[in-house]
């Protein structure tokens, strides 16, 4: 457990990195409560914002001088109108190591990321199957069958007939997804025999130097598949304030590859620049965090990770008991939220209209909740989902990096609250059902 006190101490250690990298630093106060934290934080990252469009002023989109290199933080940059050519030289936001070979392409979000990436293999694979995990990110599913027409999507059952059967004339591609189910992802990395002619790795819900990172790379070195690590940054990466929108794509080079597989890894990065290109999807300067190489920000990343995990670990247990037959999914493969289900129907406005009350509720109550469709905050996240696994919409609850108090009062507040909606459109439903009952008899 970590008390109030000592996340407040954490926190002036995430705002003194944050200031460290302005020229004229701001004076840091220890914050006094949570919501002084994120009024400083996010103040802190609006001035390096504002810092880096001042000091690159003549870095436009033209590039109509090159006088300078532009730059931000460790990382600088390089580019001819409309950054179509973007280049990149910093540090990598993986822990990756040395041994490892790795090219990346970054672009403007990580569905630019992804989207690039599926639109390139078409002329790699003029058709190819797409085997997508139970309840994969649902915005990479709309993309493959809305317009991914050269791809096939396959979803993957229990027997992992999928990536096991032999691949007749159709490359097989797999989406591992760090959305899909605890049991679902484990169950993946133990199969021992994958006929995969490419796996696509969306890494964004994963801290970037996650030990399931680690084994999903290594299960793919042992069985010698091409491997593409796809990423958001705008989430965890960020310290909390998603600092700019900012994807990526990082083709992992093995070396005892064939000389086939490489060439055909090159080709999709070559296809993968390209469609950044024409589709306007390339990254901005100014999103790129400037924070990123300081000594100190891998070891507060970590820790604000371990907050959230072991938030939602007590969020899981709590839930399990307090709201039986009421949750949708309390084990994903991240650990940084679950998902709740009414006893009834909900359609997507309704499922919006309760986050929303649930959320104006509880910040009534002065309660870290907030309605907002991203995670990874220094407060807790609510949202409405779709369960492609039983066609229902859920209510998303993410973990924050909050005292674990604090967090244990939301979560009982949260479970309260589901209860007591849940008894109202109970006595709602059959309130109605014998109006209706009345009506007919007479």
């Amino acid at each position: 457990m970590e008390t109030v006190e000592a996340y407040l101490a954490r926190k002036k250690q995430e705002l003194e990195l944050l200031n460290s990298l302005l020229s004229d630093p701001l004076p840091i106060r220890l914050p006094r409560s949570v919501a002084e934290v994120i009024e400083q934080k996010f103040h802190l990252a609006a001035a390096l914002k504002a810092e880096h469009v001042l000091h690159d002023w003549a870095s436009t989109e033209t590039a109509w001088t090159h006088s300078t290199r532009p730059r931000s933080g460790p990382f600088q940059f390089k580019y001819d109108y409309q950054r179509a050519d973007l280049e990149v030289e910093g540090p990598s936001f993986y822990a990756l190591g040395k041994q490892l070979g790795s090219e990346t392409v970054y672009t403007a979000s990580g569905m630019a990321a992804i989207s690039a990436l599926l639109m390139a293999t078409a002329p790699v694979f003029s058709k190819a199957d797409i085997v997508t995990m139970p309840n994969s990110y649902g915005e990479t599913t709309e993309l493959i069958d809305g317009h991914g027409k050269h791809l096939r999507r396959v979803e993957l059952g229990k027997s992992l007939a999928e990536i096991t059967k032999f691949r007749g004339s159709r490359p097989r591609i797999l989406l591992l997804d760090s959305c899909a189910s605890a049991g679902a992802f484990e169950t993946i990395l133990k199969c021992a025999q994958p006929q995969l002619d490419l796996i696509v790795f969306d890494t964004t819900c994963f801290s970037s130097g996650s030990g399931r990172i680690a084994r999903a790379l290594s299960w793919a070195r042992s069985a010698t598949i091409p491997i593409v690590l796809l990423r958001s940054h705008t989430k965890l990466d960020s310290l909390g304030i998603e600092y700019g929108r900012l994807g990526s794509a990082v083709f992992v080079h093995w070396s005892h590859a064939s000389g086939a597989k490489q060439q055909f890894l090159q080709t999709l990065l070559t296809e993968t620049r390209n469609a950044v290109r024409l589709f306007g999807g390339a990254a901005l300067p100014a999103h790129f965090p400037p924070y990123v190489d300081a000594p100190a920000y891998r070891s507060l990343t970590n820790k604000r990770i371990a907050a959230m995990l072991r938030n939602n670990r007590r969020t899981t247990r709590h839930f399990s008991t307090a709201l039986a037959g009421l949750y949708a999914e309390l084990h994903f493969a991240h650990g940084l939220y679950v998902t709740l289900a009414p006893a009834g129907t909900l359609d997507e406005n309704k499922a919006r209209d309760v986050v929303a009350e649930l959320c104006a509720d509880l910040r009534r109550s002065g309660l870290a909740l907030r309605h907002a469709g991203s995670f990874g905050f220094d407060f807790g996240a609510a949202e409405w989902s779709k369960d492609r696994i039983r066609d229902r919409y859920v209510v998303r609850i993410a973990a924050a990096d909050l005292p674990t108090s604090l967090w244990d009062e939301v979560i009982a507040a949260v479970a309260a609250w589901w209860k007591a909606h849940e008894r109202r459109v109970r006595s709602s439903q059959q309130y109605v059902g014998k109006a209706t009952e009345g009506a007919s008899a007479q």
